[in-house]
Formats: C-alpha cells, sequence, structure tokens
C-alpha cells in the first residue's frame, strides 16, 4: 500500500516524523494498490474510473455508448437506472453490457431512434464493501433543423442609412455556428462598419453603396452533426445619396441605456454593443469602479464584443460601452452578475482504516447560491440507510469514531444548487494488516554523481505504518537536512556523493507490526569528453580528424557513436573511426557539415559536436597566434573542511605558452552570477590547493594566460559547500550618535553573506553610559544595520560594542567604540561680549565660552549676527539685513570684517552644536568712525560759453561720513593733447553747481573731482568739455584744430562759403567716417583702445586715476555695452558720468556664502546675509571712471 502522493515534501527532522505520521494516520486517505499479491488477500470498496459527461449529446447516425468503469476487490457488479427507476437491460434487445465492465451500447444503426433512449442515466458498482455511484447522465440526441421556409422582400434604402439583416437561426443541440457569405460560398468582409453580432445577425452602422448585392446569405453550421443549413438569401441594394446627412451614434444592439446580463464562474463572459452612426462609431468599454482584469480580457468584433475568460464573482459589476463619432457619445450599461454551479473546496478523499480507530469524511463545497449538502450511503440516502453506530453526521462533515469493518461502505456526498451539482464517492475501508513493503527486495539503484537519488519503498498497512531509513548495518535513523521524505516512503537523496555510496534500509511499522526492506546504492563518477571535436576548415581532398576522448566510471561501460548532422555517418569507406578519433580521408564538398560525438553509458549520455567546412586548397597561411583556449575538464578532489583541490586540462596555447593561470570561484548561495578573483598559478601547474571559507557554496573556474592575452574563462566546475562555521570578524563603522534628545541610534556596516561564516546570521548589540557601574545591555537582532536605544539622558557619552553571530556560535569578542545619546539646543548665551573698532570696516569681538554641559552637544563653534542699523526712510521700505559670522571650534573671540564706515551696528552671539544654535547673548552696539567716500555719483557739463562752463555733480552715493568740501581740478588740452597748467579749487560740501569763468574760448578742458571727509579724500570723476568758438554757433565740442583766431574770423566773414573751409569739412568728414569704421570693426571683435599712454602724458601727477588693485588705468572696453555708437561719443548724451556700483564689497561677495577670517580681519568665518541684499551704504570702495575715449573730441 502507499501514501497517496502530494505534490508537497516533507524534510526529515527529528521528532517530527512521527507526529506527522501520526496525523496522516488520522487525515490522510489510503489507495490500495493493485499489486496482484495485495489483491489476492485484501478488499476494496468499488471506486468509479471513468463515466460518461453529465450533459451528454450523441449522434443520432451511431450507436449510443454511455460509460461506467470501476475498480474494487471483488470485482464490482454493476446495475443502471433510467429516469430515477431500475433500467432493465435483459429486456432490450438493442442494449448490452460490456463484459467485465458497466458501459452499456445501445445499437441503433440497424434499428430504433436515438430519441427513444433520451433521459438521465445513472450507473451502480456494487461489492460486498459497498456501491458507488456515477453521476447522472442526461442523453440527448443532437438536432439539426432546417431554417423555416420565408419569402424575403428585397431591402431598399438610402446611403448613410443603418441596416441589420436578421439571421434567427433554428434552435438546434448544441446551438449553431453562425457565418454569412455569399452564393460562391465566400465569407463577406466585416470591418468597424459591418459586423456579425452574438446572435448571428449582420449589423450596418451605416451603408455604402458598395453594400448593394443579393446574396447576403446566413449559414449554420452544426458540428456534432457536421451539417450547414442555410437562410433565404437577402437582397439589399443601396440608393446613392448626394450627400449623406451625419448623425451621432445611437445603439442598434442592446437598447435602451442600461441592461443585465448572468454568466455562471468560470464560463467566458460576453458582452456586446453595436452602434449605427455617421461617421461610423468607435466602440469603448470600461468598468465602473473598477479596472477590466489585464490577462483574461480581450476585444473581438472590432471592439464591439468584449469577452472575459474564467470569471468569478469578483467580475460582477457595471460595464459601460461607450460609441462616440465626431457628432457625439453615447454608452450603455450592463449590469453582470456572476452566479456560480457548485465547486470543490474540498472534496471526500477514501479512509483506510483500522478496526477502533477513529476518522472523518470532509465534502466542503462553494457556489452561489450557496449549495446545499447531502449524503448517501451505498447510493441510498442517508437518512433512511441502514444505522451505523460509528457514524456521526455533522453538516458537511462525517465523524468515525471507533469503527468496525461492518463500517466499510461507499459513501456519496452531493452538493447542489440551482445552477448544478457535484457527486463524489469516498469509501471507508477498514482493514486490520500489518506493514508490507512492496518494493523488490535488495534492488540495485545506480546514480550518476551529484544527481538526485531516488530510493524507493512502496509500502502498505493498516494503520497506515510510519517509515523510517537507516543506513549501514547499525546505522541511526537519518534525520539530517541532506535527505527528504516523501510522503509515499520514497527516500530523496538531493545531491548525492561518492559517501552516499552503501546500503539503505526502509522500516515499516504499525501496531500490528514491522516490516523492513534493504536496497543498495552506488554512485558513479559522471561520464565527460575531455577532448572535444574541433571547428575544422580544411581544404578538398586533404584529410581531417575529430577527436573524442571520453572519461568514464571504471565499472560502467561507454559506447561511442559519431553522427552527421544529427544523423547516422554515411557508409563511406573514406570515414574511419579509429579508438578516440573519426578521420575523413580525400575530403569533399560533400562532408560539409556538423559532426557529433556521442558518449553513452547505462545512466547517462555527453555530446560534443564541431563544424566542418571545405574550402578550395590555399597557400600554406602563416601561424596564428591568439589567446589560449579555455580550460576544460575541472575537478575537485581532496575535499577538506577549509580547502580543495583544483585539477584542470589546459586548452590549446594557439602557437604561444601559457604564462599563468587564474582561478575565480562564485558563491552561489551569497552572490550567484558575480565571479571573485581567488588566486593565479604559473602556466606549468594544473592544480592548486584552494583556502576556503566556511559556509560557502563554491563553483571554480579557470583562465589561462599568455603574451597574447587572457583566454575566456572554462566551464564551472562542480559546486562544493563548505561547513558553516561561527563568524570570524564583527561588523565594521560602528557608531553611536543620537536623533532625538532622548535616544542612541546605534549603527553598523553589516557583514556580507560571504562573511557570515553560516546561517542564522545576527548581531549582538551591547551599550552602556560611560561614566557609570552600569552592567552592559544587549539584545540580539537580524538583517537590520541599526538599533535605536530609546530613553536616554541627552548627550552623555556610551560605550559599544556590536558583535555578529550565527546559528555554529559567536564572532570574536568586537571593540568598544564611544558614542553619545542625541544632542539638544544649548541652554545659556555666551556672556561678557566686547566689542573693540579696530578701523572704520573692522571690529574684533570678545566672549566667554559656555559651559560645555550647558552646550549638550558636540560645540561646532560661536556664531555672531550683527546688522546695521537703517535710518527711518529704509527701515520702512525694506527689513534689517542680518549678517552672520560663525567661528569654528572653541574659539571666543573674532573679527568683523567688511564694516560700513560711520555706521551704528548691533551684534549678539551664539553657540552652535550639532543640533543648532542657543538663545543669543545681550545685544552689544558699537559706531564705525568715519572713512573717506565714493566718487560723486555724477557729473555734467552744461551750458558752454565762450569763456565759461559749468558743472553740476550729485554728492558720493557712500558719503562715509560727513563731507567737509568739494577739490575740482583741471587743465586745458591742446589740439596735440598735450596737457596745460593744473589748477586747484576747493568748493563747499554744500555746493552742487559751480561755473568757471574767465576760461580760453574753443579749448578742451579735462576735469578731475572728488569729495572730502574728515578722513581723507574719496575716490575722483573725470570729464573733458570745450567751450564754445561763438556764443549761439556751435555750442559744445568743436575740432580740436580749429583755432581760436579761426573763430574770431568767423565775426567779419561766412565762413561757411569759404572753399577752404568746404573742404576741411570734407577731410573732417572723412575722417570721423574712418575712425567710425575702425571703432565697429574693434568693436565687433571685443577690441579693447588702450589710452593709457596719452592719459599719463595729460593726467595730474598728484591725483591719478587708478584702479584699486595694481593702480594703473584701465583700459577701454566696448564689452560692457553693445548698443551702436551715437554721434561719435561713448558718454552720455548728457555728458554725464554715472559712477560704476562698487564690486568689492564684503557684503556683495558674502550673500548666503560661508567664510572665514582669522584675528587679524582675514576670511576665517560664515559670512552671509539672511535676506535680500539692500542698496549699498556707507563706505564702498570704487574704481576710478575710466578716462574718456579721444572720440569725445569730434561732436
Amino acid at each position: 500500500m502507499q501514501l497517496k502522493i502530494m505534490p508537497k515534501k516533507k524534510r526529515l527532522s527529528a521528532g517530527r516524523v512521527p507526529l506527522i505520521l501520526f496525523l496522516c494516520q488520522m487525515i490522510s486517505a489510503l489507495e490500495v494498490p493493485l499489486d496482484p499479491k495485495l489483491l489476492e488477500d485484501l478488499v476494496q470498496p468499488p471506486t468509479i474510473t471513468q463515466q460518461s459527461p453529465k450533459d451528454y449529446i450523441i449522434d443520432p447516425r451511431e450507436n449510443i455508448v454511455i460509460q461506467c468503469e470501476a475498480k474494487g476487490k471483488p470485482p464490482p457488479s454493476f446495475s443502471w437506472t433510467r429516469n430515477g427507476t431500475h433500467f432493465d437491460i435483459d429486456k432490450d434487445p438493442l442494449v448490452t453490457m460490456k463484459p467485465g465492465s458497466g458501459t452499456l451500447i445501445i445499437n441503433i444503426m440497424s434499428e430504433g431512434k436515438a430519441e427513444t433512449y433520451e433521459g438521465v442515466y445513472q450507473c451502480t458498482a456494487r461489492n460486498e464493501r459497498g456501491a458507488a455511484i456515477s453521476n447522472n447522465i442526461v442523453i440527448r440526441p443532437s438536432r439539426s433543423p432546417l431554417w423555416t421556409k420565408e419569402k424575403l422582400e428585397p431591402i431598399i434604402l438610402r446611403s448613410g442609412q443603418s441596416l441589420v439583416l436578421p439571421c434567427r437561426p433554428p434552435v438546434g443541440l448544441p446551438p449553431p455556428i453562425i457565418f454569412w457569405m455569399d452564393n460562391s460560398f465566400q465569407r463577406l468582409p466585416q470591418s468597424e462598419r459591418v459586423s456579425q453580432g452574438l446572435n448571428g445577425d449582420l449589423y450596418f452602422s451605416n451603408v455604402l453603396p458598395e453594400d448593394t448585392r443579393e446574396d447576403y446569405i446566413c449559414y449554420a453550421r452544426f458540428n456534432h452533426t457536421q451539417t450547414i443549413q442555410q437562410k433565404q438569401p437577402i437582397s439589399v441594394k443601396v440608393i446613392s445619396a448626394k450627400s449623406s446627412r451625419e448623425r451621432p451614434p445611437t445603439f442598434l444592439t442592446p437598447e435602451g441605456n442600461a441592461s443585465n446580463k448572468e454568466e455562471l464562474r468560470g464560463n467566458v463572459l460576453s458582452l456586446e454593443c453595436i452602434a449605427e452612426g455617421l461617421p461610423t462609431p468607435v466602440i469603448y468599454w470600461i468598468k465602473e469602479d473598477g479596472i477590466l482584469p489585464i490577462n483574461r480580457t480581450f476585444y473581438k468584433n472590432f471592439k464591439k464584443t468584449l469577452q472575459i475568460i474564467h470569471v468569478s464573482e469578483a467580475d460582477s459589476g457595471n460595464y459601460q460601452c461607450i460609441a462616440k463619432n465626431a457628432l457625439g457619445a453615447i454608452h450603455h450599461t450592463i449590469s453582470v452578475t456572476v452566479k456560480a454551479a457548485p465547486y470543490w473546496i474540498m472534496a471526500p478523499q477514501n479512509l483506510v482504516l483500522s478496526p477502533g480507530e477513529d476518522g472523518t469524511l470532509i465534502c466542503r463545497a462553494n457556489g452561489k447560491p450557496k449549495p446545499r449538502i447531502s449524503w448517501l450511503t451505498n447510493g441510498v440516502p442517508v437518512e433512511i440507510a441502514p444505522d451505523d453506530p460509528s457514524r456521526k453526521i455533522d453538516g458537511d462533515t462525517i465523524i468515525f469514531s471507533n469503527v468496525q469493518e461492518r463500517s466499510s461502505a461507499v459513501y456519496q456526498c452531493n452538493a447542489s444548487n440551482e445552477y448544478g451539482y457535484l457527486l463524489a464517492n469516498a469509501f471507508v475501508n477498514v482493514l486490520a494488516e500489518p506493514p508490507r513493503i512492496l518494493t523488490t527486495a535488495n534492488t540495485l539503484y545506480q546514480v550518476i554523481a551529484n544527481r538526485p537519488a531516488l530510493l524507493d519503498c512502496a509500502f502498505f498497512g493498516s494503520p497506515l505504518p510510519t517509515i523510517e531509513w537507516f543506513k549501514g548495518a547499525k546505522g541511526s535513523a537519518l534525520h539530517e537536512d541532506i535527505y527528504v521524505l516523501h510522503e509515499n516512503g520514497t527516500l530523496e537523496i538531493p545531491v548525492a556523493q561518492k559517501d552516499s555510496t552503501g546500503t539503505y534500509t526502509c522500516v515499516a511499522r504499525n501496531k500490528l507490526g514491522m516490516a523492513k526492506n534493504e536496497v543498495h546504492l552506488e554512485i558513479k563518477d559522471p561520464t565527460r569528453i575531455i577532448k572535444q571535436p574541433e571547428y575544422a576548415v580544411v581544404q578538398r581532398g586533404s584529410t581531417v580528424s575529430f577527436e573524442c576522448k571520453v572519461k568514464h566510471d571504471h565499472t560502467l561501460i561507454p559506447t561511442v557513436i559519431w553522427l552527421k548532422d544529427n544523423s547516422e555517418l554515411p557508409s563511406d569507406e573514406r570515414l574511419t573511426i579509429d579508438k578516440d578519433q573519426l578521420v575523413i580521408a580525400d575530403v569533399s564538398d560533400d562532408d560539409s557539415g556538423t559532426y557529433t560525438c556521442v558518449a553513452n553509458t547505462t545512466l547517462d549520455n555527453v555530446s560534443a559536436s564541431a563544424v566542418l567546412s571545405v574550402v578550395a586548397p590555399t597557400p600554406t597561411p602563416a601561424p596564428v597566434y591568439d589567446v589560449p583556449n579555455p580550460p576544460f575538464d575541472l575537478e575537485l578532489t581532496n575535499p577538506l573542511d577549509k580547502s580543495v583541490q583544483l585539477s584542470w586540462t589546459p586548452g590549446d596555447d594557439n602557437n604561444s605558452p601559457i604564462t599563468k593561470f587564474i582561478i575565480e570561484y562564485e558563491d552561489t548561495m551569497h552572490e550567484a552570477g558575480l565571479w571573485h578573483h581567488h588566486t593565479e598559478v604559473s602556466g606549468t601547474q594544473t592544480t592548486a590547493q584552494l583556502k576556503l571559507s566556511p559556509y560557502v557554496n563554491y563553483s571554480f573556474r579557470v583562465m589561462a594566460e599568455n603574451s597574447i592575452g587572457r583566454s575566456s574563462p572554462s566551464e564551472a566546475s562542480e559546486q562544493y559547500l563548505t561547513k558553516a562555521a561561527e563568524p570570524d570578524k564583527n561588523p565594521t563603522a560602528v557608531e553611536g550618535l543620537g536623533s532625538e534628545p532622548d535616544n542612541l541610534v546605534i549603527t553598523w556596516k553589516p557583514l556580507n553573506g560571504f562573511e557570515s561564516n553560516g546561517p542564522g546570521l545576527q548581531y549582538k548589540v551591547s551599550w552602556r553610559q560611560k561614566d557609570g557601574d552600569d552592567e552592559w545591555t544587549s539584545v540580539v537582532v537580524a538583517n537590520v544595520s541599526k538599533y535605536i536605544v530609546s530613553g536616554t539622558p541627552t548627550f552623555v557619552p556610551y560605550l559599544i560594542k556590536v558583535q555578529a553571530l550565527n546559528d555554529v556560535g559567536f564572532a570574536p569578542e568586537p571593540a568598544v567604540v564611544m558614542g553619545h545619546s542625541g544632542e539638544d539646543l544649548p541652554m545659556v548665551a555666551p556672556g561678557n561680549v566686547r566689542v573693540t573698532v579696530v578701523n572704520s570696516t573692522l571690529a574684533e569681538v570678545h566672549w566667554d565660552p559656555v559651559p560645555l554641559k550647558s552646550i549638550r552637544g558636540h560645540l561646532q563653534g560661536y556664531r555672531i549676527y550683527y546688522w546695521k542699523a537703517q535710518n527711518s526712510s529704509k527701515r520702512k521700505r525694506r527689513h534689517i539685513e542680518k549678517k552672520i559670522l560663525t567661528f569654528q571650534g572653541s574659539k571666543t573671540h573674532g573679527m568683523l570684517p567688511g564694516l560700513e564706515p560711520f555706521s551704528h551696528y548691533t551684534l549678539n552671539v551664539r553657540v552652535v552644536n550639532g543640533k543648532g544654535e542657543g538663545p543669543a547673548s545681550s545685544d552689544q552696539v558699537f559706531n564705525t568712525p568715519e572713512g573717506v567716500p565714493s566718487a560723486p555719483s555724477s557729473l555734467k557739463i552744461v551750458n558752454p560759453t565762450l569763456d565759461s562752463l559749468t558743472l553740476e555733480w550729485d554728492p558720493p552715493s557712500h558719503p562715509n561720513g560727513i563731507l567737509t568740501e568739494y577739490t575740482l581740478k583741471y587743465q586745458p588740452i591742446n589740439s596735440t593733447h598735450e596737457l596745460g597748467p593744473l589748477v586747484d579749487l576747493k568748493i563747499p560740501a554744500n555746493k552742487t553747481r559751480w561755473t568757471l569763468k574767465n576760461l580760453n574760448f574753443s579749448t578742451r578742458y579735462k576735469f578731475y573731482f572728488y569729495a572730502q571727509t574728515s578722513a581723507g579724500s574719496g575716490s575722483q570723476i573725470t570729464e573733458e568739455a570745450v567751450t564754445t568758438v561763438d556764443e549761439g554757433k556751435m555750442a559744445g565740442i568743436l575740432p580740436p584744430d580749429v583755432g581760436a583766431g579761426k573763430a574770431m574770423a568767423s565775426r567779419q566773414v561766412d565762413i561757411a562759403t569759404q572753399g577752404w573751409f568746404i573742404g576741411l569739412m570734407c577731410a573732417v568728414a572723412l575722417l570721423i567716417l574712418i575712425l567710425l569704421i575702425v571703432c565697429f570693426i574693434r568693436r565687433n571683435k571685443g577690441g579693447k583702445y588702450p589710452v593709457k599712454e596719452k592719459e599719463d602724458a595729460r593726467a595730474d601727477p598728484e591725483i591719478q586715476p587708478m584702479k584699486e588693485d595694481d593702480g594703473t588705468f584701465g583700459e577701454y572696453s566696448d564689452a560692457e555695452d553693445h548698443k551702436p555708437l551715437k554721434k561719435g561719443s561713448r558718454t552720455p548724451s548728457d555728458r554725464t558720468v554715472k559712477k560704476e556700483d562698487s564690486d568689492d564689497s564684503l557684503v556683495d561677495y558674502g550673500e548666503g556664502v560661508n567664510g572665514q577670517f582669522n584675528e587679524d580681519g582675514s576670511f576665517i568665518g560664515q559670512y552671509s546675509g539672511k535676506k535680500e541684499k539692500e542698496p549699498a551704504e556707507g563706505n564702498e570702495s570704487s574704481e576710478a571712471p575710466s578716462p574718456v575715449n579721444a572720440m569725445n573730441s569730434f561732436v
């Protein structure tokens, strides 16, 4: 007897096997094997093995065969009922029963009609142990009736109208398949416009003139009788219309806005929507409050039909089809309800019990609506069956207790609802049998190494025996992980090794006795081809050989055969097989192909192939130098816990000697597919002793290297699993930091799978306060790299250690690291804040340090917030801009650079830790002294006359103090650009306009203008201007070579009529044009116009306009403004030169940027602004404005 085979496996483990098998003894069903020896003295109730389908449609032209097959001991007898009453087959000469079977054969081909035998049939198989019954088999003959004759009038309609051609096929059994064809039996083309509905009708969304025809024919094919019926042809004539009026969609089927659909679980749900309209509508489908199942949804008939296969109750709901064209859209909702005929959740299973045992039969089914469960015994409703004291019925369960031999019977469970029924037979067979082992004694199993070995132990017994396996004469029960015990008694060794060889004993026990059987297992070496045939290209008429060297187990006898193109070798004396070689002499073109060497033993077979290419004779080629061929025939020997020997056979060196072999390994357990370097050996070695790590499933491969390069890797070796051991290292990067003021977050870098050394890798995390006497607190965690300790004091040092462990043991004692619990914001502000003003732009700040306990965290440094007081008008416009400098570490003083002179400042100091800033100190106020002013904001010359010029200016944008006076210096410039004597003039600070008189007429002057405070002179601004020739004429700037004498002459002579003047003006105009062209060309090239040499000759030796960085004049550049030159001048038309904004302010540079300053003012701190930048104030240094371009001479 054998266990009923289940798909799952159970592993042997100490203590669990008896419990599992004992439970199987209570609930598992046994099937008596039909073994001849057992059947001689074992009885078994009947079991139905084959029967006709419930709904059996027969062909009326053939004999009726109603199947009913059953097995049992003794063999069962059969009887039938028809329409609920006994069917006496002896009284009907047309009905016979097949010998040794219950199958009925009704001979209607000679006489009789199939309709006579319509009805419901049921078969009963009975022996002394009980009776099994079949399903109710409904017999119905197939029908393929003709169409009723009807007169079909021709259909005439206009182009663009919709049309439905009805089919209305006759009702057949089973229903026919419908299709439309013409008189030539050609299928009518269908499209989004023309399609066939599920009811067989042909739908036209709109008709076209080409739809006109007289042979629209609907055909019905009845597959069961293989007949086709034809409807009368329908004639359709479409009249062309000049223009068809377009219209929105309307549904042809189904009608209305909503409909209902009911379908049974497991069937195909088909929903259909066909619409008419012009242009042709397109159909879309959605499910309300859900999505359509992706893998079960299909669209048919140009998306007019939605099909969902294998429907279940979850597919119930509202489905919406949408028909849409350019003029509108409509929708129809189909409410789908999925019902279900009964289906099994747990069908009852046969029970084999011994006297006095208990058992249960469970019959559970589901459906919609919920099916009703009823029980029968031996085909009779259990309510009217003979009473059995060992039986108790509880709904869908029959409970048996203390059964006796008379309790044997066949029980039927019937689950039914309005949509169908299920019927299952399950017998209860009460037997008292000691264990028997059915597998032949001393069976020899031979298995190739590294393959699974299956040792059979077919058994029978009642009660159900427990099975144990032993190895060797005095071996203990096999409980190791490398063995798998199947429920049918078979012992599986998943990967058989050489040490698996031996004698195995199977022992079956129950309370009535014990039986055992010995089988023998031999493990054989695999057959391998260590020298494979190689690809060959040979010339016609030459000789070629293919080598096939086979290595095999010495106890097995291999046979080697050769194939060409997977067929037998041709019978040709030119082909000879000599030991390990196939030799082909006098090669011809017909010999081209693939040659395969196949080595067979009784246990395995291997093959290798090579291609032969035949070419025309060519001159002998030079030797080919290439990387080596990969090594092969890798073999592992001398396996130890932490080492193994690897050997291999080198491949061809391809005319360059092998210099070394590179060995790589793969850990298939932890990092499958990833190869790591292991070691290298010289090119003369073919073996290597490899050191291994614990609990790694190794595979090895070898690569050869020569002077050309490295070969491809060899095939991987067999796998070798080393034994597990405790970890030999602990996690690294252990840290303890708090994420909150009351916790400690311990993190570490976990070990990888290779470093685990065994299964069950975990970490023991331990901690205690550094300055306390507490014991270590520890937890063990797995699959994480972080542990959070809650409820800690704020910022307290902790000692931490993390130790690895696995199922084997612990790693060495780990190193102790120090961490801190979480930080909190500092509680105290720095005290005794003092400010010392160094100069107008620099101040030094001192403060007392905050006590370490009050910092409550890692001291990051001190942060100074400082800001300048705003006047009332600016305060209304903007918020105060606070600047920040951060001084790292424990410094107690720092410099504040970049201050604005003559300003009122406020500051405070805060301590900073890893959590953030502490409270601010009390505000300290200080003032910066005066500085030199910036250049005047603008300078322009107005109202030029013969002997006077008027200057207007704007005060400096950054006076940086109280202005005391302005200084104006000027000097004439003659026609050769030589500078005259310098005049120095002091102007009161409250003036913004000044007129210079007694100047030379028609003379160019250069002006230098700057402001002064008590701190000194500021940056200057320069300008040039020319006095006029004659008031009222040519006011402004004239060419320098128009002299004073010529200006006086203009008072007596009309100079415009003089020829020399006209010529002069033409020359001047030409010169201006040339200069403009040169300037334009240089401008487009991005060039700069050096004027330093000329300015050196003109500049005031006392006040030289200079750059702030190197004290030299800048170069004139046209890179700032790409607008075209106007009137030959690069200065504004109002003669105003605007001062450029300062670019070197630390406020500008430091906006949002962190930096540092040393104590002497060099940059060490963080410098940032918290808000948008305000207009620059105070003493912002400015570069001197560039001298006016020489082109200003020509206006």
